[in-house]
Formats: C-alpha cells, sequence, structure tokens
C-alpha cells in the first residue's frame, strides 16, 4: 500500500538511513494515498466501475446504546466513531448496489494504520470474508444477509496495534480492484482488551476490571504516615478528544507504530513522556514552591485539562508533582484498556545510587549535618501499577507492573521508571528489567545516622532498617477505602523471607553496604521516641520526647531538637526551631519533656503542604552513645464543603454550590477555586481577589448534568497562603432522563 508517484513528489519524504525500504512509521495521524482504482493493466475503454458490485454505506453501528459499544465496554467515550476491543468481534454492515452474490463477487476489508502500512508490520490488514472466526485472529464471516446489505462480524488479533484506524472495503473486477473512498466516519479505535484470555492485559475479576479500567475518578493518598490524608482526582479518560489525546503522546514519541500492541513497550515509553523532563513531555515539574505562569500542582481536580492543554498546545503544562504525574498516567493507561492504579508509598527513598542506604549525617554536637547530608525521604511518593503479562521475564512475575512518571533519575538515558514486576521486587530479583533496583530502593532502603570519627572514620551511630516504605496503599476495588499492599512489595521487616529478599537483591548486583558489628554498637539500654500532637493550620502545638531507661544505672542526656518546614519530598526549606536541654534519667523510669511549638514560629515559611520534619538526637553523656529519630508530620487544613440544589436528571439545570471558611486571622489574597465533576460539568474555574479573616465564601455554578449513575464531584482551593484545600468526597446520583429510560427498555 504505497503512496503514488505523483503524490511522492509533492510531498517532502524523510530521510531515509541507507537500511530501509521505507521511512519509520511511527505517527497514527499520518496517512498515506489510497487509490480508489488500482488496474491490473490497461484499462479497456468502455470500462465503467458502476457495472460492477459497488458499496453504497457502511454502518459502523458506533452509537453508545448500540451492539459494538455496549460489548466493548467503550460506551461511555465521548467520542462519535466505533472503539473496540482487540481480540472480541465487533459488527458493520455494508449496503451494496445489489445483492451480494458470494459465487462471484469477491470482497475484502482493508485495516490500515499510518503513513506507510505493510503487512508484516501490522499496519495494513487484508480481511477476507469466511465460513468462521478464530478466537485472537483477523478475520470476518457473515452473520445476516438481507437485500442488498450484509452484516459482518469481524475479529480482531489479540494482538493488534492499539490505535486508530482506516477501513476500506475493497471489490475485485477483471480490470482491477475498486475501493470505497477515505472517510473518516468509518475510522475505527482499536483498544487493550482485559476482558479477552488471550490479550496480555488480561484481567479475570469482573469488579477489577470496573474499578482498573472503567473507573473514571480515583483516589490520591497523601500527608504522611501517622496524617494519612486523602483527595478525589478525576482521571476523564472518556472524556471528549481524551482518547485522541492518549494516542498523540505514543506519537509524540515517535513509538513505531508496529510496537504499539506491546503494553511493557507503551508503558515504558509513556513513563518518560508524562514529564517534560528531556522530551517535552505533558508535565513540567516544580519543588521549589514557585508556580509563575502555571498552575500549582496542588489546584488541579484531575488530568483532562492537563492532557487537552497538551494535546493543543504541544507544550509542556506548568507545574506537576509526583500525584499528578500519576494522575495523568492513570488517565493514558485506563483510557488504552490497561488496568491501572496509582499507588502512594509512605517514607519513600530516593536513592541515587540505589545501594539501599539513606546516610543521615551528624556533626559532634548531635545535629544533622546539612551540608554532607544530601538523601532525603519524600513524606509520600505516588506512581502507578499496570496490569499485563511479562513474557520477557521467566514465569511467575507477570500482574502488576510499577511504572513511574515523575522524573527522578534517568533510565537509559531519559528520566523514566518501568515497567518493573511488583513481585520481582518483593523477592529481590531487581536484576529483571525495567529499574527494579530503584523501586527496590524506595521501599526497602536502610536509614544510616552516623559521625565522623576524631581519626576521620566513619562512626555509625544507629541503622533504621523499617522506617523506608512503611505503608504502601491504593484505592479499593468499588469503593474509597484504603487498601494496603505493602505486603505486595515486602516481606514483614525482620522476617526470614524478608531477609532471603535482601541478599537475592545484593546478589543481583544492588551493592548494599554492609557494617561491621565492631563499628556500631548501639546504646541498647535506653529508648527514645518522639510524639508530635495533630494539630490545625494556625494553631500551636507539643511535641513530645520521651526517655526510657531499662537499666539499673543513672544517665544524663544531651538533647537536641531540630524543627523544619520541608517539601513534601523531605527537602527542607528552613529551620524553625533549635530547642535543647539536658534530659536526667532516672534508673529503670520513663520521663517525658514537652516542647511548645507556636503558629508564629512557623506561619510565615510555610510550604504547599504544610510538612515539617523533626530530628531529634541525644547523647548519652556517660556513654558517649548517640540516639537519633526522625518524624514528619502535616498540619490539618481546612476542607471545602459541596452541597447540590434542584433536580438531578440527565440534561436538566442544576446547582453545585461550594463553600469555603477561612480559618486563618489573615485575609487570603488572589485565591482560585475548581470544580469538575466527570459527566456532571467540565472543569470550572473562579478567582476570588480577597476572602477576609474568618470569613465564609460562597460560590454557586449552574450546570446540565449529561451521564446518569453515581457522579463525584471534585474541588480544589488555591492562593499563595493555602494550598491543598479540597472538598471531603462528595458524590450525587443523577438519573436518567425519560428519554434515556425508555431506550434503555425501563417503563
Amino acid at each position: 500500500m504505497s503512496e503514488p508517484a505523483s503524490a511522492n513528489r509533492e510531498k517532502k519524504q524523510p530521510p531515509l538511513n541507507g537500511r530501509r525500504a521505507l521511512p519509520s512509521n511511527n505517527s497514527n495521524a499520518e496517512e498515506n494515498d489510497v487509490p480508489e482504482m488500482d488496474a491490473f493493466g490497461l484499462i479497456p475503454r468502455g470500462f465503467n466501475p458502476k457495472d460492477y458490485l459497488r458499496v453504497v454505506d457502511i454502518h459502523m453501528f458506533k452509537e453508545p446504546n448500540e451492539i459494538n459499544k455496549q460489548q466493548h465496554h467503550t460506551d461511555k467515550y465521548y467520542n462519535p466513531k466505533l472503539i473496540v476491543r482487540r481480540g472480541q468481534p465487533f459488527q458493520i454492515q455494508i449496503d451494496f448496489s445489489r445483492p451480494y452474490e458470494p459465487e462471484k463477487d469477491q470482497i475484502w476489508l482493508e485495516y490500515l494504520i499510518g503513513r506507510y502500512p505493510q503487512p508484516n508490520k501490522g499496519t495494513y490488514i487484508p480481511i477476507l470474508i469466511g465460513d468462521a472466526l478464530k478466537p485472537g485472529e483477523w478475520g470476518a464471516k457473515i452473520i445476516h444477509k438481507e437485500n442488498n446489505s450484509i452484516r459482518l462480524s469481524i475479529m480482531s488479533s489479540a494482538t493488534c496495534i492499539i490505535g486508530k484506524f482506516r477501513l476500506y472495503v475493497a471489490i475485485r473486477t477483471p480490470f482491477g480492484i475498486i475501493r470505497t473512498h477515505r472517510n473518516s466516519a468509518t475510522d475505527t479505535y482499536i483498544l487493550f482488551n482485559p476482558w479477552c484470555q488471550l490479550d496480555a492485559v488480561y484481567l479475570d475479576d469482573e469488579k477489577e476490571r470496573e474499578e482498573y479500567v472503567l473507573n473514571d475518578v480515583g483516589i490520591v493518598f497523601h500527608g504522611d504516615v501517622n496524617e494519612v490524608k486523602l483527595r478525589s482526582w478525576s482521571y476523564g479518560q472518556f472524556e471528549e478528544n481524551i482518547l485522541d489525546a492518549c494516542l498523540f503522546l505514543m506519537d509524540k514519541a515517535e513509538l513505531e507504530l508496529s510496537g504499539r500492541g506491546n503494553p511493557i513497550k507503551i508503558c515504558r515509553v509513556a513513563s518518560a513522556m508524562i514529564n517534560s523532563k528531556d522530551d517535552n513531555g505533558v508535565l513540567a515539574g516544580s519543588w521549589d514552591n514557585l508556580y509563575a505562569y502555571g498552575v500549582p500542582p496542588s489546584a488541579w481536580t484531575g488530568s483532562v485539562d492537563i492532557l487537552l492543554e497538551y494535546y493543543s498546545s504541544k507544550q509542556p503544562v506548568r507545574y506537576g508533582q509526583c500525584w499528578v504525574f500519576a494522575g495523568v498516567f492513570n488517565t493514558f493507561l485506563r483510557c488504552l484498556g490497561i488496568p491501572a492504579r496509582l499507588i502512594t508509598n509512605y517514607s519513600s527513598a530516593h536513592d541515587n545510587n540505589a545501594n539501599l542506604q539513606l546516610d543521615f549525617f551528624l556533626d559532634d554536637e548531635g545535629q544533622v549535618d546539612n551540608r554532607l547530608t544530601k538523601d532525603s525521604i519524600w513524606n509520600y511518593h505516588c506512581w502507578n501499577e499496570a496490569w499485563m503479562t511479562r513474557p520477557d521475564l521467566p514465569v511467575g512475575f507477570g500482574g502488576w507492573q510499577a511504572v513511574d512518571g515523575t522524573p527522578q533519575e534517568t533510565s537509559d538515558g531519559m528520566y523514566r521508571c518501568g515497567p518493573a514486576s511488583v513481585q520481582a521486587i518483593k523477592h529481590g530479583h531487581v536484576c529483571f528489567q525495567f529499574d527494579a533496583p530503584f523501586v527496590y530502593a524506595e521501599v526497602n532502603s536502610d536509614v544510616i545516622y552516623s559521625r565522623m570519627g576524631k581519626n576521620g572514620s566513619q562512626v555509625i551511630e544507629k541503622i533504621d532498617t523499617t522506617h523506608i516504605g512503611k505503608l504502601i496503599v491504593t484505592k479499593g476495588v468499588g469503593s474509597d477505602d484504603m487498601v494496603d499492599i505493602t505486603e505486595n512489595y515486602k516481606f514483614q521487616e525482620g522476617s526470614a523471607e524478608e531477609r532471603l529478599a535482601l541478599e537475592t537483591a545484593v546478589m543481583y548486583g544492588v551493592k548494599k553496604q554492609t557494617t561491621q558489628p565492631s563499628t556500631y554498637q548501639p546504646q541498647k539500654d535506653v529508648e527514645m521516641d518522639l510524639q508530635v500532637q495533630k494539630a490545625v493550620l494556625g494553631s500551636d502545638f507539643k511535641v513530645i520526647i520521651i526517655f526510657r531507661n531499662k537499666s539499673r544505672n543513672s544517665y544524663t542526656a544531651t538533647t537536641y531538637l531540630s524543627g523544619n518546614i520541608v517539601f513534601y519530598t523531605g527537602v527542607t526549606k528552613s529551620e524553625f526551631k533549635k530547642h535543647s536541654f539536658s534530659a536526667k534519667l532516672d534508673p529503670l523510669s520513663s520521663n517525658a519533656f514537652e516542647v511548645m511549638i507556636t503558629s508564629a514560629e512557623y506561619l510565615s515559611d510555610l510550604l504547599d503542604q504544610a510538612s515539617f520534619h523533626f530530628f531529634l538526637t541525644a547523647r548519652i553523656n556517660e556513654t558517649g552513645k548517640v540516639l537519633a529519630m526522625q518524624k514528619a508530620m502535616v498540619l490539618e487544613i481546612p476542607t471545602l464543603k459541596i452541597k447540590t440544589k434542584g433536580e438531578m436528571v440527565v440534561d436538566r439545570e442544576m446547582a453545585v454550590v461550594v463553600e469555603f471558611t477561612n480559618p486563618l486571622k489573615q485575609n487570603l489574597e488572589n485565591v482560585t477555586l475548581r470544580l469538575e465533576g466527570p459527566g456532571v460539568l467540565r472543569t470550572m474555574k473562579k478567582e476570588f481577589r480577597q476572602i477576609p479573616a474568618m470569613s465564609t465564601l460562597i460560590w454557586e455554578v449552574k450546570c446540565i448534568p449529561k451521564r446518569p449513575g453515581l457522579r463525584k464531584l471534585i474541588a480544589s482551593l488555591n492562593c499563595d497562603a493555602l494550598r491543598h484545600v479540597y472538598v471531603s468526597d462528595v458524590a450525587a446520583v443523577i438519573l436518567a432522563s425519560v428519554d434515556q429510560r425508555f431506550s434503555a427498555g425501563i417503563k
């Protein structure tokens, strides 16, 4: 199916590399010119194509309530074209100029994708009409014939390319092949099929398919391990133009069309394209609390605006942080039919060299030396899991694969991560591609507290093997419950299985630095604990330090507490609290010491997520040993309230009311409110110049819902003084209109 010579002369051809007969076929959007008449030779003067069988019309049965989209679970897409899933039959009807006679009429279908379609690349697919369909293979058969029409059942390959195909009907005549003209109305999107056992993304649980493929709203868990918070996120994978935007990402990445049937390749390419670090991908990241000329990450309520802006401008959208990258990635995966879920790992390590070790250096006074300490612990980090087989790995490592679009470290020269088998990570098989050592380190690093000895040697004061990866969670199936999946990534800390997994990781090349027992002799008879009182933004709170002396000896402990305002990535912005004291530890007793933190100490420097890190060190004067620990803390941020007014019926006007009370003793300036609800209203944005201290703001929005069922409403408030203000979970039951109920057979 090559282009005519005249077309080749008119269009500038990309340069060839000397090894290809044709340039790379890496764009779904580009097309070739398909001749409507392919002559076998010279055409007789009296030849008239109208004397032969002609196609008058093609019916694609592409409406949401028709058979194809219903059976293929694609009826929710706001897209007028036919959308089907691979490896599963769908139907079309062809109307001819006269009755079709199989004995003398020879017809076939042609599906094409890209500019240089070839049969051996899966980009040109001729389909003959046969007597039966073979599971998972391209084919077509007649299932109904009436007058001048035939209805075909068409089976697509369970491994075929994912994308938008062009359809032609070809008819053989004695003098050449006649084809239908180019008609975009017959274009067919083919997606991955988790309902097909032959598909690499097959998922055998219907409730999980509904959650991980069809649910267009999710939950992002954030905060810290001691104060888990949640917010809703609109994936919006069915919204108008989102499918085309997702296909564009693969075009932008120049992924060969022939590789787009492989979920492993698609995930790997997409993890790079979600961020803009080296390929002008979707999102530009910002972690410095400065968001000029863009939207603060906390203000986004979903993926739709981000993807549509990128699809339109072809330039990175500002700005994202880990949960935004993960939310957009989840939309991409679910839109194409790959089961996916968003994961949150609390106390997540960012280990630059994947040696399973985070080093915190202490100075002579027992304080953390920020000049030497380069490692950090994120309060939390979000990534994604995608479900697929892994034929490139040994048996048993398919299923959930960790993929991450947040730009942290390069992999094969680009900022991307995964897919890495979660099962391989758990068992320490970090030799299996892709990027398993990095993910293993995120959930299993050790925290090492050390200081420089007088002779220049490194003295290890404490090793914490349990601080990293304390809790790994995701949204429940069919609910908004938090599900603990920590055991999917790691065995119980200290168990024989966990030690074996660690030894396996070391064997496969993760260089874990071993420590000689002689260099690490901790103070075992004194325990130290740090408790931080929960508090609302703008209020005072207490930090409580507890010592337990389990020995019969009396000790004194020179104690140092450092309170730091930090980014959620664990990087310190400023130290707002320094407090040192001497603690007397009586034998066989416990002692508690309180330190008051006032709002005046932290409010002026507070960052996005109201996050603190407290470092606590204590030197036992009698032994010279050092105790050390750290704890993250997040202030409670006020929430928005949402309520609905009027009839909640499809195609009838209703109102959504957003309410917010400013709890601070200061005015909030330049406030932006965002509101959206998939199937109810597209993203609305309103700016307010000021919300006075302790006053209440009310915003009412009129909308006309388009989709029935339980629909979520999502809102955010954003200003320089207050971010990450979200609504608690609000859902509205939208009733079907009378017309919809009758069309569904409901009386």
